[in-house]
């Protein structure tokens, strides 16, 4: 029961969507009906808005970290690296399959940066600098994000932190599986760039 309330934590938090919540707030409509149709920072960068775009990046991130952390000083013991990983792949399912949008959402990249960080600094700092390097020269996102989930699941095995290995490799599966049309526009060198209308 506790890590079913540790899960619903991180799903509650991470089903808040800020993309949204923000466009509509400034007055840009919905963000669903624009360029790719996602809820995250990325789709809300083609509003034109860079401002938004960058609040909605560190809110999703925020909603990634705030259940791991709130998780770790609730539960102790040996309980409470157990209760992070639930919160953690809640806060990732959340942000994915939001319950106020009919389960659908986004793809996870920014709020797993957020899970990465609550999880253990190293992970964090390992996702946050394949993420950054990658999009910095190739300003794909798609391609960014899924390198970074994979360096943060390498990571907990490499850094000490097998315990998150589990709950950060079936992150990863899910938001690679989630990232599937973009592989293909990838395989086809037909993925847009950050900046660009589509």
């Amino acid at each position: 029961m506790e890590l079913i309330l540790a899960a619903l934590l991180g799903y509650f938090f991470g089903a808040i969507p800020f993309g949204l919540l923000l466009t509509k707030a400034a007055g840009l409509g919905d963000v669903r009906k624009i360029g790719s149709g996602n809820i995250g920072a990325t789709n809300v960068l083609r509003t034109g808005n860079k401002g938004l775009a960058a609040g909605t990046l560190l809110l999703d991130a925020l909603k990634g970290f705030a259940p791991v952390l709130a998780a770790g000083l609730i539960w102790h013991g040996d309980m409470s690296d157990v209760a992070k990983a639930f919160a953690a792949g809640g806060a990732v399912i959340g942000h994915c399959y939001p319950i106020w949008l009919g389960f659908k959402g986004g793809k996870g990249v920014a709020t797993n940066a957020g899970v990465a960080f609550g999880l253990a600094w190293p992970i964090g700092v390992a996702y946050a600098a394949v993420w950054v390097s990658l999009l910095a020269i190739f300003r794909i996102s798609s391609l960014s994000g899924m390198a970074a989930v994979v360096a943060a699941t390498a990571a907990a095995a490499l850094f000490g932190f097998p315990q998150f290995f589990p709950v950060l490799a079936a992150i990863a599966v899910l938001i690679i599986y989630l990232h599937r049309e973009n592989i293909g526009r990838l395989m086809k060198g037909e993925e847009p760039k950050v900046g660009s209308d589509k």
